[in-house]
């Protein structure tokens, strides 16, 4: 692939992939599809001596299936590859752990990486295999940092503070952009991202789970997808989806696993040490990019005054900070928290005996921050709204 440099955006996940090179692992690199992996993998290597195999071409699954049964050293050599190998969409071949493992105990010389658009089908294929043997990165939609400092007036090293105040203009039409149009690169810098993303969701996003006949029912999937984009914000259960899709739960439960396991969603449990006053079961699901929300609802105003302008603002950020863990590989755990009385916190951080709180709102005076919250764990929650948004996303 051909890299525009006039179009291509830098990424936080550069540095740790250089720095993989470091090591001998097989570095497994996972994310959505139309996220830019491959983009992101050619971007980096373009200066070096290797090849990439796309398993979804049955020409290159045929290579790699003949390279495996050479002896470790000739199959590299057959494929190409001296300093870097990529197997793109690796998780459609069902013993590549197998393969991986085999060359890389051979010691052969070539970084090996895998990336895949399923992490559930990649990482329990592979990971009895090389156990101890990789390292993994998950690439998401754009960071709302890497579009920021795509952005002319944006100096990455000046306080959050200064933006709001002198360019309160600029950060709240990027800000109504991104609620609507999301944070996939091609999203960004299409310029009719609105056929952009309705080609995405109805062409690639859901390939895995159709291709791999993990489904009964197509439709299903999509029905439940627009109940979940239509209860952004909402405690809700399996029972409570099966019944309103009229489908089994164990089917609804199994959906839900494998949209979370195609980075289509992501869910939040609750936190709660007194379940007599907190709710405990039941969870909050969130898209991981606002554009496939809108998609699926083919709602497009871009404006304010849009009926779900505090879901969408809140699934924005939600996702972002979701996206920035996952990116930094912190080690945290996200939550939602409720009471028996209904007063939300709409985003606990976990992170080791610490917690983080903080209510999300779109109109910052429309409420105080949860008192419940605050009377039960001592800890105000903070409110995140746009009018301090850089502070927490960027």
């Amino acid at each position: 692939m051909v890299i525009n440099m006039d179009t291509y955006i830098p990424r936080v996940l550069e540095t740790k992939i250089k720095k993989s090179l470091t090591n001998h692992k097989v570095l497994f690199l996972i994310g959505a599809r139309q996220v830019g992996k491959t983009t992101l993998i050619n971007h980096i290597f373009h200066n070096y001596s290797g090849h990439l195999l796309n398993m979804d071409w049955e020409i290159d699954r045929d290579r790699l299936r003949a390279a495996a049964k050479l002896d470790p050293i000739e199959a590299i050599r057959s494929l190409g590859a001296d300093q870097v190998l990529v197997i793109d969409e690796a998780h459609r071949v069902k013993d590549i752990g197998r393969i991986a493992k085999g060359w890389y105990d051979a010691r052969v010389k070539t970084k090996i990486i895998l990336l895949g658009s399923s992490s559930v089908t990649l990482l329990n294929l592979a990971a009895a295999e090389l156990t101890g043997r990789n390292e993994k990165l998950h690439l998401t939609p754009l960071l709302f940092s890497e579009v920021l400092n795509q952005q002319r007036w944006y100096q990455p090293d000046q306080p959050p503070g200064q933006y709001h105040q002198n360019f309160p203009g600029q950060i709240k039409a990027l800000l109504l952009n991104r609620l609507v149009f999301g944070n996939y690169p091609e999203s960004y810098l299409a310029a009719d991202p609105q056929t952009y993303l309705t080609n995405l969701i109805s062409d690639y996003l859901l390939k895995d789970m159709f291709t791999a006949s993990l489904i009964r029912n197509p439709k299903d999937v999509r029905r439940l997808l627009l109940e979940l984009a239509g209860a952004l914000g909402q405690t809700i259960s399996g029972n409570q989806l099966a019944t309103r899709l009229n489908i089994s739960r164990q089917t609804v439960e199994r959906y839900l696993d494998l949209l979370e396991g195609i980075f289509v969603i992501f869910s939040l449990p609750s936190y709660h040490t007194d379940s007599v006053k907190e709710i405990s079961r039941g969870r909050k699901y969130y898209f991981l990019d606002n554009g496939v929300k809108n998609a699926l609802q083919r709602e497009w105003t871009v404006s304010t005054r849009r009926s779900d302008i505090n879901q969408l603002f809140e699934n924005f950020v939600i996702s972002e900070i979701f996206k920035q863990s996952v990116t930094h590989n912190r080690h945290e755990d996200l939550f939602f928290w409720q009471s028996r009385n209904d007063s939300t916190v709409e985003l606990v951080i976990k992170q080791g005996r610490d917690i983080h709180p903080f209510n999300i709102r779109f109109h910052p005076h429309a409420a105080p921050p949860s008192r419940a919250f605050a009377n039960q764990y001592n800890i105000a929650p903070q409110i995140i709204h746009p009018g301090n948004l850089l502070e927490y996303l960027r």
